[in-house]
């Protein structure tokens, strides 16, 4: 599968999993605090742990050696593949992730951390193997800097020195009213010497969302145009046409989506899930950008031998993962042991 750039010794591991009843993706909020207020942030708004007065910033969360044990008990209750730390602001915890992350090496697992880069990312973590980190740029320096202050470019140039990033910019209506906007983004970032990749999303409202970042239908045409078109010019644009082809079609709802499927999200209390999946409350999934579940469904389009769609297999997979589940959960119950596993729904 070249022409989705996922190798198949992942897409096995993973398949694995699945059979087993378990998703190979965990996701995790490790802290709750951060010094950014962004607008349109999906994590901080009202209903994205599920309503009720119950917020982010109005959860529990952890620090020192707490943390750092309570976060290694919820990985090795999963064992993922996959993890990505998002937050709030993860480098607010830097201390205890420089105790989480060799740990997450030398258990061999994949981690993601999400960051705005507002304070110095250590360099001793570019030595971390399978660490990818990942900063936040929502535009060009002027509309970067009015949303996200005080994570301004002259700090995010600062405090990426030394380190290969992956750059990962959401698109909001902001950044399409002028022509060439993205073409500049993308030439700013592609001559960074610290810019290992650059990720593009599509701002995600929530059902029935009014907001100056929702794309209208006529913006994301044009933006998924634009990327069309740019592919080719940018080698550290990391973006397929399989994907684009998502980003006009998306997974019609939480049910459909591979990704929402196959990862587990957790706040940052360490036990709250996030429903149906990290953008919590209601996201409108006919307006989804979100990165990682468009690269995920375009693995599940593309047919093997031309003829079965991956999708189908995956689907399949999950059934036979939750009958396992079920007949491991009968076993542990028959023989008077109480275990408490992960949902798989």
């Amino acid at each position: 599968m070249g022409d989705i750039g996922v190798g198949a010794r992942e897409i096995i591991q993973a398949w694995g999993r699945i059979l087993a009843g378990s998703r190979p993706n965990i996701s995790i909020e490790i802290t709750r605090e951060c010094p950014l207020r962004c607008p349109g942030c999906y994590a901080y708004g009202d209903d994205h742990l599920g309503g009720g007065g119950v917020t982010l910033r109005g959860l529990a969360d952890y620090t020192g050696d707490e943390l750092v044990t309570r976060f290694m008990a919820l990985v090795d209750g999963h064992n993922p593949l996959h993890i990505s730390i998002v937050g709030g602001e993860p480098l607010v915890r830097y201390r205890e992730l420089g105790q989480i992350l060799p740990q997450l090496a030398e258990r061999g697992i994949h981690a993601q951390l999400v960051t705005s880069a507002v304070r110095p990312i250590p360099r001793q973590w570019a030595a971390i193997p399978r660490l990818q980190i990942v900063t936040s740029i929502d535009g060009l320096q002027p509309e970067h800097d009015a949303r996200r202050t005080p994570a301004t470019y002259e700090r995010i140039l600062k405090h990426i020195a030394g380190h290969q990033i992956t750059v990962h910019c959401t698109i909001t209506r902001q950044q399409v009213r002028r022509d060439g906007y993205l073409e500049e983004f993308l030439r700013t970032w592609q001559a960074n010497p610290n810019t290992r990749l650059i990720w593009i999303s599509l701002y995600t409202p929530q059902v029935g969302e009014i907001s100056e970042e929702r794309l209208r239908a006529a913006d994301r045409a044009k933006v998924i145009a634009d990327l069309r078109r740019l592919m080719p010019q940018f080698s550290k644009l990391q973006l397929l046409e399989s994907v684009l082809k998502v980003f006009e079609k998306p997974p019609e709802s939480p049910d459909q989506c591979i990704f929402a499927k196959t990862t587990d999200c957790y706040s940052s209390d360490l036990e709250r899930r996030i429903t149906p999946c990290q953008f919590g409350g209601n996201p409108d999934c006919s307006n989804c950008g979100c990165l990682a579940s468009a690269g995920l469904e375009a693995i599940g389009r593309h047919r093997l031998l031309g003829v079965v769609p991956v999708g189908r297999i995956f689907h399949a997979s999950v059934r036979v993962g939750r009958a396992v589940k079920q007949l491991r959960g009968v076993a542990v119950s028959g023989g008077n042991q109480e275990r408490s596993l992960p949902e798989y729904d």
